[in-house]
């Protein structure tokens, strides 16, 4: 007879970009490491299983976040251990029937959660005698409690300070473990230097080209920022990605524009935009300035989700990384100043590759597929510097 596959739950929602995209990184780099020897499946949790009003969450959190001063609040005052045990045990009741339903219909040898709001319901849903669970924080330094039950056999999370926040919240150190942001492949694999990336795009290869880029969703102050730039007199080329948000993209395709300005809605091409370019004017979201770092470009971060992502502006700029530039003044101040001293901007170029991950989904990886004795755990842990 031939033995079954073991079978991967990863659970997410597509409440911004970044928790579909880890997930689809982790499943990649669990088919490169281990071919065929296991299967996975991907389950958008509130879309598909939460009750009313919570499965509407997906389809209305781009408008949630553009009011960020109260989304910071809501953050913030939910945040921390009682606060959290206070939100799961409040709502338990409406949402039990709804947990447990959908661990019933999608049984699997080990659940893998890329979000924070269900780990707690899922786990009391699968009851004593349950698969392993493990955890993979994608929020890179300001993690919320909802991150953490110290029921979860596994905490994967992507920095130290996250690590550090992880025991604050009561987890033993011995189940957490540093890999870095998941991060997909191909921003691990450069195939063709900037001249004949830019050749490629149709972008003129001998200007300073700026990536600007607004989350997922095409999020922050995108469009008053590459005015700023177009009308700052500085010779660039501006490759700007809108995202989802084809209205902005319609508003940019109505301007004039000084510079070569090439506007793009949603794109898969990503990974080589950051290799092509020489600096990325982004929001400060985890899983675009990882794969920055690892593309070695320079970050300036002109907008912020208050709450989640205030600690990776500290990170940026710690690393030295990167600049919080919130006004679009401030980014042609630092655009100029690295076109100016290019000894300085390469110096940003080598602190990022200082600070990459590349590997990050592939250690990943391994360690949910030593929970299931397909690789030895010690092994994983000596790789990753960990043992």
């Amino acid at each position: 007879m031939t033995k079954k596959k073991p079978h991967i739950l990863f659970l997410f929602s597509d409440t911004g970009g970044g928790h579909r995209a880890a997930a689809d990184a982790i499943t990649e780099a669990l088919a490169l490491e281990f071919d065929d020897a296991l299967t996975t499946e991907m389950v958008d949790f509130l879309k598909d299983y939460a009750p009313p009003p919570y499965n509407q969450l997906p389809r209305f959190y781009p408008e949630m976040v553009k009011l960020p001063e109260l989304w910071g609040v809501g953050y913030k005052i939910s945040d921390g251990r009682p606060q959290a045990r206070l939100v799961t045990s409040t709502l338990w009741p409406y949402v039990r029937n709804a947990a447990r339903r959908l661990v019933r219909e999608h049984p699997a040898d080990l659940l893998v959660s890329v979000h924070p709001v269900g780990n707690s319901f899922f786990l009391k849903a699968l009851g004593k005698n349950r698969p392993p669970f493990i955890t993979v924080v994608t929020d890179m330094v300001t993690t919320h409690a909802l991150w953490y039950d110290q029921r979860a056999d596994l905490i994967i999370v992507p920095t130290r300070i996250a690590f550090e926040r992880a025991v604050e919240y009561h987890m033993a150190p011995e189940k957490i473990f540093i890999a870095g942001q998941p991060i997909s492949e191909r921003h691990s694999r450069p195939e063709l230097d900037k001249v004949a990336l830019r050749e490629k795009f149709g972008w003129p290869s001998d200007k300073f080209t700026i990536l600007l880029v607004g989350g997922g969703d095409g999020m922050g102050p995108l469009a008053e920022t590459a005015r700023a730039i177009d009308e700052s007199g500085l010779d660039v080329n501006q490759v700007i990605v809108t995202g989802r948000n084809a209205r902005l993209k319609d508003y940019l395709e109505t301007l004039s524009w000084e510079n070569p300005t090439f506007l793009y809605g949603f794109t898969t091409d990503m990974p080589e935009f950051m290799r092509a370019a020489n600096a990325i004017v982004t929001k400060a979201g985890p899983g675009t300035i990882a794969e920055a770092l690892v593309a070695g470009l320079p970050v300036i971060l002109y907008a912020k989700l208050p709450g989640q992502e205030d600690g990776n502006v500290t990170f940026v700029e710690s690393a030295g990384v990167g600049v919080w530039a919130p006004d679009p003044l401030k980014v042609v101040r630092t655009l100029t100043r690295w076109i100016c001293r290019a000894d300085e901007r390469e110096q940003v170029v080598e602190n990022c590759r200082s600070a990459a991950r590349p590997q990050s989904s592939r250690i990943i990886a391994r360690l949910i597929a030593s929970r299931l004795g397909l690789i030895d755990h010690d092994s994983v842990l000596e790789g990753i510097g960990q043992a």
